[in-house]
């Protein structure tokens, strides 16, 4: 460490790298355009090389500058990541949750709405993920996911328990007298469920119905929802059709599933005050109403 060039040094050279103008990285930094020139200049001392090459008029980088320019950005990226990653953004942020669309519009609206109301003084910032790979503990404070719970680096409190059940709207609901009037419906699948219409026919007494059926795949759970208020049948957690104004249940059976929705947090950092608050009033509220 003790051969490394003081970080002032470095942040100068990065931003007269990237704005290639001494004046414009001073205005950046706090400084005057002759204080980051004197340190580029103490910099190129220390490294034996020089990074840039002075115009009358203007700037522009070495060889060496330009080749060592991203290895001090990445630096100072990887710096960045690992203090939020570590001690959580400013305490003054937006409480960031991240949560699939779905779960966004139904369940989740109302309780964030009501917490607003309570917590005016907190700001929320809602961020989408859809597949597992959109998750993670860096950029958000908490996240709703769906899954069997068995994640790194988490803390994890379930939900409650999860059951899948056909909804549609409440005029096709009214020719649905028992599950073999499916027959010829459009049902209407989300990727990513592990399980699906087969196994809720089944328990129907109508296996392998869906044969006859029409059949349409969709990339987020969202996405079925809105075709179901359109004359298809998508099947859903009931957690979900409890907050939907469109949609109804034909039917009374339901049935379980493994997965669940967890409210998640990193488990590396203490949450901010204004996160804790956001973690208690979801975990109060999970079995009722916000």
């Amino acid at each position: 460490m003790s051969e490394l060039p003081p970080v002032l040094w470095l942040q100068a050279f990065e931003a007269a790298a990237r704005t290639l103008s001494f004046t414009e990285a001073g205005r950046e930094l706090g400084v005057t355009q002759s204080a980051i020139s004197q340190r580029i200049r103490l910099l190129e001392d220390r490294v034996g090389q020089s990074l840039f090459v002075r115009y009358p008029r203007s700037l522009a980088l070495t060889p060496a500058g330009q080749a060592w320019l991203p290895s001090v950005q990445g630096a100072f990226t990887r710096l960045a990541e690992g203090t939020s990653e570590v001690f959580g953004p400013s305490p003054g942020a937006p409480v960031t949750l991240r949560a699939t669309p779905a779960m966004q519009q139904t369940w989740l609206a109302p309780r964030l709405m009501r917490f607003q109301q309570m917590h005016p003084e907190i700001t929320l910032r809602l961020v989408s993920a859809i597949w597992a790979d959109d998750f993670g503990a860096e950029g958000a404070d908490l996240e709703i996911r769906y899954g069997d719970g068995e994640w790194n680096d988490v803390t994890a409190e379930c939900l409650g328990e999860e059951r899948l059940l056909p909804v549609c709207s409440a005029a096709l609901a009214a020719e649905l007298h028992t599950p073999e009037d499916l027959a010829g419906r459009t049902l209407l699948h989300a990727a990513g469920f592990a399980a699906g219409w087969p196994r809720w026919l089944a328990e129907a007494g109508v296996a392998g119905l869906e044969h006859r059926c029409q059949a349409m795949i969709c990339d987020t759970h969202v996405t079925t929802l809105a075709l179901a208020s359109y004359g298809g049948v998508a099947l859903s957690h009931r957690r979900l059709l409890e907050a939907s104004r469109d949609l109804v249940a034909p039917f009374e059976l339901d049935m379980a599933t493994d997965e669940a929705f967890w409210l998640v947090r990193p488990s590396r950092r203490q949450l901010r005050p204004a996160a804790a608050a956001l973690w208690e009033w979801l975990s109060r509220t999970r079995e009722s109403a916000p």
